[in-house]
């Protein structure tokens, strides 16, 4: 449930952020990294947030294929359905389950977590769903639909599930954020927005937490002495629904990156490596190989310097756990 308020954004700062990437040095080239890289899942559970479409749901797809039991994290059956069933016309053998997931809802969160929580194990849980540049949004639960979506929402899926991951072993956590993490900021004056809004300023500080929430969870785990890791990537360009919200002069200008971006199936390369691949460690981050990080396979990137500052990293984690009232337990297991 999201509530639409007015719009205040400040186009030219998106214009220049979108210019901005097209500056960046290209990637170094590598071996290409493929779906058929990606290792038998047999015996493994998955859970894939926003699972239905596009990355989430070539993430999905490609887990169900190699054979693990996936969960579908969607908002709705009809949606969820859908995607059921065109993972079924490739992989008739594949079990999939509809997880009811809203994270804009806490209470949605919590209850899709009781139902996973119920699952004998969980090896892999990829937070992919969310939003871009919208008009100014609130949650259901008055937060600013990115920040609330983007990191508070995984956040609180996470904290809620987190001792499933740990019981299982070696499961990995991996966070979708994006390459427009760099630059970003949190706004802690002003995390609603009612000051100011501007829709990739609000974007970039939700993929920046993406990155935070990711060290500081590893940071975490390793003090706990648990062999669950948590891991981030992003998909470079890609054309998936994520980007409807772009404002229409904007999108033309954005045009010609269409002819560079990839595919939704190539877009979830990134996610699938974080997810599967053997030599992934704690606090990795993946993302495309080539122009700029915007496209074509997937390899090991680096994250904006100051992702890495522990203590604007403990600062959000604790004001998340406030605000979400979800307390993150690293204690004895069962």
């Amino acid at each position: 449930m999201v509530i639409a308020l007015k719009d205040e954004e400040n186009m030219s700062l998106e214009l220049n952020y979108y210019l901005d990437l097209l500056d960046e040095q290209g990637a170094s080239q590598m071996a290409d990294y493929c779906e058929a890289d990606v290792p038998s899942q047999i015996g493994k559970t998955a859970f894939v947030t926003g699972a239905n479409t596009g990355i989430g749901y070539d993430t999905a797809r490609v887990l169900a294929e190699r054979g693990a039991k996936v969960l579908l994290g969607c908002r709705t059956e009809e949606r969820a359905l859908e995607a059921i069933n065109r993972i079924k016309e490739k992989a008739p053998d594949a079990e999939l389950k509809w997880i009811e997931l809203d994270l804009a809802d806490l209470s949605s969160i919590k209850a899709a977590a009781e139902i996973v929580n119920k699952e004998p194990t969980l090896d892999i849980l990829v937070n992919n769903a969310g939003v871009m540049v919208p008009p100014r949004t609130m949650t259901r639960d008055g937060f600013e639909l990115q920040f609330g979506v983007n990191h508070l929402g995984h956040f609180a899926l996470t904290g809620q599930i987190l001792q499933k991951l740990m019981q299982t072993k070696k499961a990995r956590i991996v966070n979708v954020s994006s390459n427009a993490h760099k630059g970003g900021e949190i706004f802690y004056d002003d995390l609603n927005a009612e000051e100011n809004y501007s829709r990739i300023k609000r974007y970039q500080m939700s993929k920046f937490a993406n990155i935070l929430f990711t060290y500081r969870l590893q940071t975490l785990l390793e003090q706990a002495s648990s062999d669950t890791i948590s891991v981030a990537c992003h998909p470079g360009g890609s054309a998936t629904e994520l980007g409807r919200h772009i404002p229409l002069p904007l999108s033309i200008l954005l045009a010609p990156l269409s002819l560079i971006m990839n595919s939704s199936a190539e877009g979830a390369l990134p996610t699938l490596m974080a997810a599967t691949h053997s030599g992934v460690s704690g606090a990795d981050y993946f993302g495309p190989m080539k122009w700029a990080e915007m496209a074509h396979s997937a390899h090991k990137v680096n994250t904006d310097p100051s992702s890495r500052d522990q203590d604007n990293a403990k600062r959000l984690w604790d004001l998340s756990e406030e605000l979400t009232n979800v307390k993150f337990e690293f204690g004895e297991l069962e």
